[in-house]
C-alpha cells in the first residue's frame, strides 16, 4: 500500500500542476475579448469527438494490456514480449476504420451539427489527427502504467499537453497565430505531440520492444484475449459515449450550440478538477489490482477498494465544496464573460456526480481486472440505457442543466449496480464509518465558511474563504483520522518541516 500511496500522491501532485496550467488556459479562453464562447466550445467538442474516436479505434487494447501484462511479464523476456506490438498495430488498424467511417458519415454530421454548430462542420477533418494521437497515447499509457511508471504519463497528459495548449494561446494572443482557424488546426496536433513524446521516451530507455513473432503467451491466451476485448470493447464504447454525449447533444440540439457547449464545458472543467485524484490512484493501482487477482489476494483487493474509496471521497468532497464556495465570485473577480455564470447550477449537479463516483472507489478497475470483466459491459448498458434518453429529453427541456441532471441520476445508478455486484460476488465493499464522517465534515466546513465570508468580494474574499476552508476541512480530516493514509503523509510533512507538534 505504501507504493500505491506514494505513486498516487506524486501523480496527484503532477495532475494538479497540470490543472493549474489548465486553469490558466481556461482563464484565457473565457476572458472577455480573447476567445468567444463558441470558439472555446469548439475546443471541448474536439476533445469529446477525439475521445469517441479513441474508444472505437483502440479496440480494447488498453484493457488487454492491463489484464494480461502480468502473464507476459512473467513468462517472456522483454525482447520476446509481443504484447505492445500487437496492441499498437491493432489500434492503428482500428483508427483506419474510424477514418473510413468518418468519411462515410460526414453528411450525417453536417445534418446534425450544421445549423447550430457550423464551425464544427468547417473543421471536421481536423479532429482526426487529435483522435489518432489520443488513440496511440492511450495504448502507450496503458503499457507505461503496467510497468509502474504512472507519474510519467500523468505529467505528459496533464501537464505537457496543457502546456502545448498554453503556447498556442500565447501565440494567438500576440498574433503569431493569425486566426482562430489556424489555432484550432494546430490544436488538433497536441495529442499526437504527447504520444510521440511518450513513444520516444520508451524507445530511448529501452522499455519497449517490438516483435511480430507470436509468443507462447499470445498463442496460449488467444481465445481469452479475444473474448476479453470483445466484451470490454463494447463496455468502453458505452462508457466513453456516456462521458461525451452531453456535449454533443448540447452542440446539436440547442440554439447557438457551441456557445452553450463552452459554458457547459467550463462547468465540466471545474468538475474534472474534482476528479483529478482518481486518475492518479487508478494509474498507481491498476498493476497491483491485476496481480492481486492473479494471486487471488482478496485481502489486498478489499484494502485497495476501501482505501481508494475514502481517499477519493476526502479529495472529492473537499475540492467540490471549495470550488462551489468560489465559483460565482471567481467569474466576477477574474473578469470572465458573464455568460459563464449560467453554468453554476450545472456545475453543482456535475460536482455531486463526481463526489458519488469517486466515493465508490475503484469498482470499475476491480471488475475490469477480475475474471468477471464481462460485467463491465452489463453495467455499461445499464448506464447508457438511462443516460442517453435522459440527456436528450432533459437537454431539450432544461437547456444545459438537463445533461447535468441526467449525469447525476445515471452515474448514481451505475455505481450502485457495481457496488452490489462486488458485494454479492466477492464480499468486497468500499465504505466505512469514515465515509459518513467525511460528508458531515465537508458540509459543516462549507456552511461555516459560506456564512462567515459571504459578504466578502474580490481577491481578498477568494483568498480568505479558500484559506479558511482548507484549514478547517484539512484540520478536521487530520484530527479525526478519517483515512489511514492521511496520517503517514501528515507525519512525513511535519518531519520535513521540522515540526514536532
Amino acid at each position: 500500500m505504501s507504493t500505491i500511496r506514494r505513486q498516487s500522491i506524486i501523480s496527484s501532485i503532477v495532475i494538479y500542476i497540470g490543472f493549474a496550467v489548465g486553469m490558466l488556459n481556461v482563464y484565457f479562453f473565457t476572458k472577455e475579448g480573447l476567445f468567444t464562447p463558441s470558439q472555446y466550445g469548439l475546443t471541448g467538442i474536439f476533445i469529446a469527438i477525439a475521445s469517441m474516436m479513441q474508444a472505437f479505434a483502440s479496440l480494447a487494447m488498453p484493457s488487454y494490456i492491463f489484464k494480461f501484462h502480468p502473464y507476459y511479464n512473467h513468462h517472456l523476456s522483454a525482447r520476446k514480449n509481443d504484447m505492445v506490438t500487437w496492441a499498437l498495430l491493432i489500434g492503428c488498424i482500428g483508427f483506419l476504420l474510424v477514418m473510413l467511417a468518418g468519411w462515410v458519415f460526414k453528411d450525417l454530421v453536417i445534418r446534425k451539427f450544421g445549423e447550430n454548430s457550423p464551425d464544427l462542420v468547417n473543421h471536421y477533418y481536423w479532429i482526426f489527427p487529435m483522435g489518432f494521437g489520443l488513440t496511440v497515447y492511450t495504448i502507450l499509457e496503458s503499457y507505461t502504467w503496467s510497468i509502474h511508471k504512472p507519474v510519467l504519463t500523468s505529467f505528459l497528459k496533464e501537464v505537457l499537453w496543457r502546456l502545448f495548449t498554453t503556447v498556442l494561446i500565447v501565440f494567438f494572443i500576440f498574433r503569431a497565430i493569425g486566426s482562430f482557424d489556424v489555432f484550432i488546426k494546430m490544436y488538433a496536433f497536441t495529442y499526437p505531440g504527447i504520444a510521440l513524446t511518450l513513444f520516444i521516451y520508451l524507445i530511448a530507455t529501452k522499455q519497449i520492444h517490438f516483435t511480430f513473432e507470436l509468443s507462447k503467451v499470445t498463442r496460449r491466451y488467444f481465445k481469452k484475449i479475444i473474448s476479453l476485448c470483445l466484451f470490454v470493447y463494447s463496455g468502453m464504447l458505452i462508457f466513453t459515449l456516456s462521458q461525451v454525449f452531453d456535449s454533443l447533444v448540447i452542440a446539436s440540439v440547442l440554439d447557438d450550440g457551441l456557445s452553450k457547449a463552452g459554458i457547459f464545458g467550463l462547468a465540466q472543467i471545474m468538475t474534472s478538477v474534482i476528479q483529478a485524484p482518481q486518475r492518479g490512484i487508478i494509474a498507481a493501482s491498476i498493476a497491483h489490482l491485476s496481480k492481486a487477482w492473479k494471486d487471488k489476494n482478496m485481502e489486498l483487493l478489499q484494502k485497495i477498494y476501501q482505501r481508494s474509496s475514502i481517499n477519493l471521497l476526502l479529495f472529492a468532497a473537499g475540492i467540490f465544496a471549495l470550488i462551489t464556495l468560489n465559483y460565482r465570485e471567481a467569474i466576477y473577480t477574474l473578469g470572465l464573460k458573464d455568460a459563464y455564470l449560467a453554468g453554476f447550477s450545472a456545475f453543482v449537479l456535475l460536482g455531486l456526480t463526481r463526489v458519488i463516483d469517486l466515493g465508490t472507489g475503484l469498482n470499475a478497475q476491480i471488475i475490469a481486472t477480475s475474471n468477471y470483466w464481462r460485467f463491465e459491459l452489463v453495467s455499461g448498458i445499464i448506464l447508457l440505457a438511462f443516460m442517453l434518453p435522459l440527456t436528450y429529453i432533459l437537454t431539450k427541456q432544461y437547456d444545459i442543466l438537463g445533461p447535468a441532471i441526467a449525469n447525476l441520476i445515471s452515474i448514481s445508478i451505475y455505481n450502485m449496480v457495481r457496488i452490489v455486484f462486488l458485494w454479492k460476488k466477492f464480499r468486497l465493499q468500499p465504505f466505512t464509518l469514515s465515509s459518513i464522517y467525511t460528508i458531515v465534515v465537508a458540509g459543516c466546513s462549507y456552511a461555516i465558511c459560506y456564512f462567515i465570508f459571504r459578504n466578502m468580494h474580490g481577491f481578498a474574499g477568494l483568498f480568505l474563504r479558500s484559506a479558511a476552508f482548507v484549514l478547517l476541512y484539512g484540520g478536521s480530516v487530520i484530527y479525526f483520522k478519517l483515512s489511514p493514509d492521511v496520517q503517514p503523509v501528515w507525519a512525513s510533512i511535519r518531519k520535513r518541516m521540522g515540526c514536532k507538534i
